[in-house]
Formats: structure tokens, C-alpha cells, sequence
């Protein structure tokens, strides 16, 4: 059996290693030149930590996670005005819990595909697949479309995206930047700002760099404005050291809708999609990655023993009919954290600021934890 799998993401790497240990040739077709080098940081539990345990991957995540023991929030002025401890999430999670750069997981779980013997899996960087000059393989038993939010399957499928994708009213937009004297204040610190209508967090990566992550609303984006200076241009003022931290920001930023994918089906005959590509949750619910994971680990278990185009759809009902549900519940999660995420007046900021203190009161810090696993403002 052949599958191609469009898109060299989480859900698309951990579905080629899943479906080559099961004895399918698969090639992966990802239209970038190369893996990701940026990203931001991410809560990684639940049942894609499950998951990656089940598979054999925990451990290697584990080698590149880091321990971060608080988040702490500051005003425009740099003062502190609440501390998350982890330690809460550690011990409401029962300590099943990573916090992982995105482009680290991608990488390891690129590293993970050969796991796969005889040379059955082929991962082509820089195909854009969809288009008409590289359109989707012949003479494959299955197509998976694992390409994001934004998925060219999908839209091959389904038609124009504006019918699937629910946007919740803000953008995000991460980078790393190597700057010495900003990571000597932010080496061993996760620091987020506490500030109306837009969020910058700063951390210090082990390898010397920051990392930089933002969210803002911005309804009215200006027609041809690269990422870059809109960044700077909605940002600006915000605080010293995200001003050195964008004049730092690259050309090629990510930057983008914060929104779900809500898509009536999931399958058109053997053509499937994956990941954000019809299951998008958002930053807002926490868990993309973790979900990610997860679902591509259900569809090549469903659809890795077989052998016959029958008993492959029948996997395919099924593997919809187990995870949509799930998928729905925590896309429910960041539509009801859309209102509240990202503070647009004085008053939602105040309120915030004394939920997140009254995550540190003993008695009410467990209870408080459970609500926020997830949803600090960095996690996907």
C-alpha cells in the first residue's frame, strides 16, 4: 500500500513514521524548503502526550523539552503583575507535561521517520503539492492532507476556504532572534505582557537566542503590508524590550489568523485530512500539537493493517466517527477563551490580573490550574 501525505508538520511526520512501521510506502510532500527553524513555545499534555508514550516517542521528547518553572507577567512599564508557578500544572497533570518548541518537536519527529526500515518513506521538502504544475500523486492507495489551516487539499476537495475556517478576532505571530544582551534578561525567564488589545512574550532558549511570540487584534490589515512592519507598527511603544525584539523580527515571520477549522467532512473517497487541516483548535484551547499527535496516531492504526480500498474507508468512517468529537469538544474550549485571551479594555485586563493572582491561593490554585493548563498564551 502508498500513501502520500502532503505536509511535513507534526500530524504529517507522526502519520508517515505510523503508516511505514506498518508496512506502507509513503512519500510526504511539504512545500518548504526545509523544516521550520522558528517557532514558539508550547504546553504539551493530554492525549497527545499519551499518545507519543504509546508510540514510542516520549522519551525523545522529553530530550528537548524545557522546564519551565514560572510564567511571569509584567505591565508596559516592566513591573510585575501576577506569577504563574508550574508547579500547579505539573501536579494537576500528574506531572505529564512538556513544554517544547514547536520546531524542536518537528524535528525530532522528523528524526523519528527513520524508525521506518528499507527505505519505504521519502520526505520531499520544497513540492508545492495541489498546484497545478505539482498536482497530487497517481497511483496512490491513500492521499493525507496534513498541510495546516490553510490546506491545499482540502480546498482541492471542498472548494474555497472562507467555508471552513471560523477566525476568533485575532492574529499570532512568533520568531526567534539572537540578540545577547536580550537574552542575558531573559535567560531562564518566561515573561509575558500584561496589556489591552495585545500580548508579547519573551523567553530565553538554551542555545543562547529568544524567542519571541505575539498576539493582537488587527481587523484592518492594511493591503501589502509585509508582516514585518505591521508587527512593528502595531507593537510599537509596547514595551523596551519587544521594541529590540522586533527590530530584530525577519522577513519571513509566521503570522497569522488565530481561527479553527470547522469542516463538514473529513474525507472524500481515499483522500483524508489531518491535523489543523479540518481539526484546527486555535491557540485559545491549548492542545493543537498534543491533538496533532494524537489524531495521526488513530488514523494509521485504523488505517495501517489494510490492505484493500473497502476495508481503508471503513477505517476512515472510523477514524472520524472516534476523534471528531474530540476535536469539538476543545474547539468549544478557545470559542468560549476567544472573549477573554486577550483583554480589549481596562477593566477585562484588571479582571484577568486578579484571576491569575488567585491562581497562587492555596485551595483555589488546583482548581484554577485545570482552567489555565494550556492556555498561559503560549501554548498550541
Amino acid at each position: 500500500m502508498r500513501a502520500a501525505i502532503v505536509g511535513a508538520g507534526v500530524a504529517g511526520l507522526v502519520a508517515t513514521r505510523q503508516l511505514g512501521l506498518a508496512g506502507w510506502n509513503v512519500d510526504v510532500y511539504e512545500r518548504s524548503a526545509g523544516p521550520n527553524p522558528s517557532g514558539y513555545m508550547m504546553d504539551f499534555f493530554g492525549p497527545g502526550f499519551d499518545a507519543a508514550e504509546r508510540i514510542g516517542l516520549l522519551s525523545r521528547l522529553k530530550e528537548v523539552s524545557y522546564r519551565v518553572d514560572a510564567v511571569e507577567y509584567v505591565d508596559s512599564a516592566w513591573r510585575p503583575t501576577a506569577r504563574l508557578v508550574y508547579d500547579h500544572f505539573y501536579r494537576v497533570l500528574g506531572g505529564r507535561l512538556l513544554s517544547l518548541m514547536r520546531p524542536h518537536l518537528e524535528r525530532v519527529l522528523l528524526t523519528a521517520v527513520d524508525d521506518v526500515p528499507d527505505s519505504r518513506v521519502q520526505v520531499h521538502y520544497g513540492h508545492r503539492i495541489g498546484s497545478a504544475e505539482q498536482p497530487i500523486p497517481e497511483r496512490v492507495d491513500q492521499v493525507i492532507g496534513a498541510d495546516g489551516i490553510h490546506s491545499a487539499v482540502r480546498r482541492a476537495l471542498f472548494g474555497d476556504e472562507t467555508a471552513f475556517l471560523r477566525d476568533l478576532g485575532l492574529r499570532a505571530a512568533a520568531f526567534v532572534v539572537d540578540e545577547p544582551d536580550l537574552y542575558r534578561l531573559f535567560a531562564g525567564r518566561f515573561v509575558l505582557t500584561d496589556t489591552v488589545g495585545r500580548q508579547a512574550g519573551l523567553y530565553g532558549l538554551r542555545d543562547g537566542r529568544v524567542a519571541v511570540f505575539l498576539v493582537y487584534r488587527d481587523r484592518d490589515l492594511p493591503p501589502g503590508e509585509p508582516a514585518p512592519a505591521r508587527l512593528r507598527r502595531v507593537f510599537a511603544g509596547l514595551a523596551e524590550p519587544v521594541d529590540r525584539g522586533l527590530a530584530l523580527c525577519p522577513d519571513d515571520v509566521y503570522d497569522d489568523m488565530v481561527g479553527q477549522a470547522v469542516v463538514p467532512a473529513w474525507h472524500d473517497g481515499t483522500t483524508v485530512l489531518l491535523g489543523d487541516a479540518c481539526q484546527a483548535v486555535s491557540l485559545l484551547a491549548g492542545q493543537g500539537a498534543s491533538l496533532a499527535i494524537a489524531g495521526a496516531a488513530l488514523l494509521a492504526d485504523l488505517v495501517g493493517p489494510c490492505r484493500d480500498s473497502v476495508s481503508e474507508l471503513a477505517a476512515l468512517v472510523e477514524y472520524e466517527r472516534r476523534w471528531r468529537p474530540v476535536v469539538a469538544e476543545k474547539q468549544a474550549v478557545g470559542r468560549r477563551a476567544a472573549g477573554t485571551f486577550l483583554p480589549d479594555t481596562r477593566r477585562a485586563l484588571l479582571l484577568r490580573r486578579v484571576f491569575l493572582r488567585a491562581a497562587s491561593v492555596p485551595g483555589i490554585d488546583r482548581l484554577l490550574a485545570r482552567r489555565l493548563a494550556g492556555m498561559t498564551g503560549l501554548t498550541s
